[in-house]
């Protein structure tokens, strides 16, 4: 597929009645796997890429130009459509997040995500005015597109301790009446709040998978009306975790029983070769 076809896809993938699944790649390798797996589209995580970078996670640890670079590797190692983790745009300004998505585009990207967090721990959040207006920003620039771009607006109120539902809907419906394709508030608290974003909005709603919502099935988000289903940095994290815990195990008991369980050669070979993006 070329960028268009791929845009395209990306585009009817949220118009369906079905919901579908976004995992999040944080390298080369693991972005092949999960193209091998089935999947029908991916998406980058920010959170993912750092831990594997030795990075923190705060906003300004990554810059655009590496978030970029990364996200283009994520391309290269597919032959699916890709969407990226944006963060808050690289900038606090309407027009670095604007530009932020300009470069998104030329890269190839069928979307991108795109927060209302500051990066400043006393005030985390922007005011729900200029959080718009940044995605109304954004927003302009995927009108001037000649493809389809899903443009993703993210609330991150329950992320950051502050559980204001008033506000995160009210956040959400300013983002889609300046033109978000897609509207994303993290950490919800369960599903009856989801089913409210979901009959309060028109456009496509996002819902990630392992922050919170235990139990939660994939025919229970989309019977309320979750139309995306990404999974953030959970696949990195259970990834890291598992060999941090052998790396424990081995340490503290001089038992290799963690291994065991490791995914063998010529599996993870197999699902790497079938993954060309010339396929």
């Amino acid at each position: 597929m070329n960028v268009r076809e791929k845009a395209e896809l990306f585009k009817a993938l949220h118009q369906r009645q079905q919901a579908f699944i976004l995992p999040n790649p944080w390298d080369a390798g693991s972005a092949k796997m999960l193209t091998a797996l089935g999947f029908e589209a991916l998406a980058t995580t920010s959170a993912g890429y750092a831990f594997s970078s030795g990075k923190g996670t705060a906003i300004g640890e990554i810059s655009r130009e590496e978030a970029l670079d990364h996200a283009a590797g994520i391309l290269a190692a597919t032959s699916l459509p890709v969407s990226a983790d944006f963060e808050n745009g690289y900038g606090h300004k309407p027009e670095d997040v604007a530009e932020t998505v300009r470069r998104a585009a030329e890269i190839g990207l069928a979307g991108c995500t795109i927060e209302d967090t500051t990066g400043d721990p006393n005030n985390p959040i922007y005011d729900r005015g200029q959080a718009i207006e940044r995605i109304a920003a954004a927003a302009e620039v995927v009108a001037g597109l000649d493809r389809p771009f899903m443009l993703t607006a993210r609330a991150e109120n329950y992320l950051f301790g502050r559980p204001d539902f008033a506000d995160t809907l009210a956040r959400l419906q300013g983002y889609e009446a300046v033109g978000a394709d897609v509207l994303y508030a993290p950490a919800l608290p369960d599903l009856e709040t989801i089913a409210t974003v979901c009959r309060e909005v028109s456009k496509p709603v996002n819902i990630v998978a392992g922050i919170g919502l235990p139990g939660i099935t994939v025919a229970e988000l989309e019977k309320v009306g979750v139309r995306r289903i990404s999974v953030g940095s959970a696949f990195a994290r259970l990834a890291f975790g598992a060999m941090v815990n052998a790396a424990r195990e081995i340490r503290e008991t001089g038992s290799f029983a963690p291994f065991q369980s490791a995914a063998t050669f010529a599996s993870l070979e197999k699902l790497i070769r079938s993954a060309s993006p010339s396929l």
